[in-house]
């Protein structure tokens, strides 16, 4: 299980292939969906919880003004925590997370 933290205007890049599996769950404040086309999606609040797989979702943003969490669940076991702190984005070897 890892932890994806979004400062306030953050964005994370989502790269298909590095989170085809994953099962997010908003655990603090508001994550928003940034469509394929670019365009906002939903915006999901606190134990919120959605998949990327087949999705088209190209990012996650937090369009509030307090730090967000996203718990991402994959079936491989990854039983380390990461902390993402860049309020921009992140490389692209590292899946959003870090």
């Amino acid at each position: 299980m890892r932890t994806l933290t979004l400062r306030a205007g953050a964005r994370v890049a989502v790269i298909a292939a590095q989170w085809h599996d994953a099962f997010g769950v908003v655990t603090h404040g508001r994550v928003q969906l940034e469509l394929r086309d670019g365009e906002p999606g939903p915006v999901l609040g606190r134990d919120a919880g959605f998949w990327l797989r087949g999705t088209g979702v190209r990012a996650l943003r937090n369009p509030g003004r307090r730090t967000a969490r996203v718990r991402i669940v994959t079936p491989r076991a990854d039983t380390a925590t990461h902390q993402s702190t860049d309020p921009v984005r992140q490389s692209p070897n590292d899946g959003g997370t870090t």
